[in-house]
C-alpha cells in the first residue's frame, strides 16, 4: 500500500494587514513583514497596488502594477541585501 503524498499549501500570497510602517504578507503558511524602510517601493503605493501580487515560481513574488520583483529570501533577510533603487 502506497501512502498519499501531501501537497504543500498552494494558496496565493495574501496581504493580511497594513500599517503606517509596512504590511504583512501571508505566503506558504508563514507571515512576513515588509517594512517601508526596507522596501521603499511600497511606501506611497495604493492599497490596490500592494495587494495585486503574483507568485513567480516557488521563491519569487511580483507586483505587476508596481513592477517590483522580490525573492522570499530577500523579504526574510533584507539586511543581507543592498537596495539598488529607491
Amino acid at each position: 500500500m502506497k501512502s498519499l503524498s501531501h501537497e504543500k499549501n498552494t494558496s496565493p500570497p495574501e496581504v493580511t494587514n497594513m500599517s503606517e510602517h509596512g504590511f504583512w504578507l501571508l505566503i506558504n503558511q508563514q507571515e512576513l513583514f515588509l517594512s517601508f524602510e526596507n522596501f521603499p517601493w511600497f511606501r506611497h503605493a495604493k492599497i490596490s497596488e500592494i495587494t495585486d501580487l503574483k507568485m513567480l515560481g516557488k521563491e519569487h513574488l511580483f507586483w505587476p502594477t508596481l513592477d517590483v520583483d522580490l525573492s522570499i529570501n530577500l523579504i526574510k533577510h533584507p539586511d543581507k541585501y543592498k537596495l539598488v533603487a529607491k
